[in-house]
């Protein structure tokens, strides 16, 4: 009696047990799916100690590593990973952005995938979530993280990161935003953000625009989002586009010449971004330049070196035929000046572009 009685309670313990862990336990089938497109960068990196922050190997640390570090991912998304580079972000290209493209288009356009999170160096990470926010063909959510220090530091910020990421991308808060860059908490636009700190986790903020949310315990809370043109409603499309047309940026400084302007008109660009001095200012050597380069058929685009602002049309400009930057800054009106070239090389239908993107 006393064996069958300890036997019941056996069974009964194992029961409660399995209960109580089958309601804990996630149901896979109501979790989010988010893929993971790793391409480098330093929060796949690894240095050679715990206290190496900087001159550590970019890219060295695979994706279903970086998942496998971060096993809480379970609780809120079905999670897998792909290797699309590994790379730090400095040797970031356009073959690598199409690529990226491609895949993010491809894998958006699937039922099976509510959101995309990209890990990404942060030295470009801005450029490629400008880029993918004027071709991605989605409203699902694609957000962009990196860390500012390496996989193998001492406080890595990379984790984190990844977990807010994931449950960002596969919330329905996210969807129609346009591209997000989520670090350190906070959600960015990826037309407005832009790295301001060499090596300090809070590097990327949108400036005088201003974030659009925050995430707090894993949630995320906006507060704003762009009013410009993004990704389901961009009239740019990279299908059947084997390359991106040849644009520079030549950076503005006292006692300039036409130097640069001249031997990038001679290499072939389509187009130069002028990162200009307050107001895109030229240095009147370098605008003689740039008017010879535009009557050879040059797209100029006026940007500014400052990093806050806007630079708008001028009466002189539609004399000149020369594009006004808004406040995209010097390396996002390139991504923007290589896009709308792929369109047309007419200066007025680009201004109109730049007006609305």
């Amino acid at each position: 009696m006393r064996k069958r009685l300890a036997l019941l309670l056996v069974v009964l313990f194992v029961l409660t047990f399995s209960m109580q862990a089958a309601v804990a336990a996630p149901d896979d089938a109501k979790l989010p799916s988010v893929k993971i497109l790793a391409t480098g960068g330093t929060i796949a990196g690894k240095g050679a100690s715990s206290t190496q922050m900087t001159g550590y190997n970019p890219g060295a640390i695979g994706v279903q590593v970086l998942i496998d570090a971060v096993p809480e991912l379970k609780q809120y998304a079905n999670v897998s990973g792909e290797q699309i580079a590994n790379i730090g972000s400095f040797a970031m290209n356009n073959e690598v952005w199409l690529t990226l493209a491609r895949r993010t288009n491809e894998l958006l356009a699937s039922d099976d995938v509510d959101g995309i999170v990209i890990t990404h160096g942060t030295d470009t990470l801005e450029e490629t979530a400008y880029f993918l926010n004027l071709v991605v063909k989605s409203n699902k959510p694609v957000v962009l993280i990196g860390a500012m220090r390496p996989a193998t530091a001492m406080s890595a910020d990379g984790p984190v990161n990844i977990l807010n990421a994931v449950r960002l991308a596969g919330s329905k808060e996210a969807r129609g935003k346009g591209v997000l860059v989520a670090l350190n908490d906070q959600i960015n636009g990826g037309r407005d953000v832009t790295k301001t700190n060499t090596t300090h986790v809070e590097t990327f903020k949108s400036w005088e625009l201003g974030v659009l949310g925050y995430i707090q315990n894993g949630k995320p809370y906006f507060y704003r989002e762009s009013t410009r043109k993004h990704t389901t409603q961009s009239e740019f499309d990279i299908t059947g586009l084997t390359k991106l047309p040849y644009v520079e940026i030549v950076y503005a400084h006292t006692n300039h010449n036409r130097l640069f302007v001249d031997a990038a008109v001679n290499a072939g660009v389509k187009g130069i971004v002028h990162a200009g001095m307050g107001h895109g200012s030229m240095y009147p050597a370098t605008k003689e330049a740039f008017i010879d380069a535009q009557k050879k058929g040059v797209v100029v685009v006026k940007s500014s070196r400052v990093g806050n602002g806007m630079v708008t049309r001028v009466a002189e400009d539609d004399k000149l035929h020369f594009v006004a930057a808004d406040t995209l800054n010097p390396q996002k009106a390139r991504i923007l000046l290589m896009m709308a070239l792929t369109k047309t090389s007419d200066p007025v239908e680009i201004q109109r572009m730049f007006d609305e993107y």
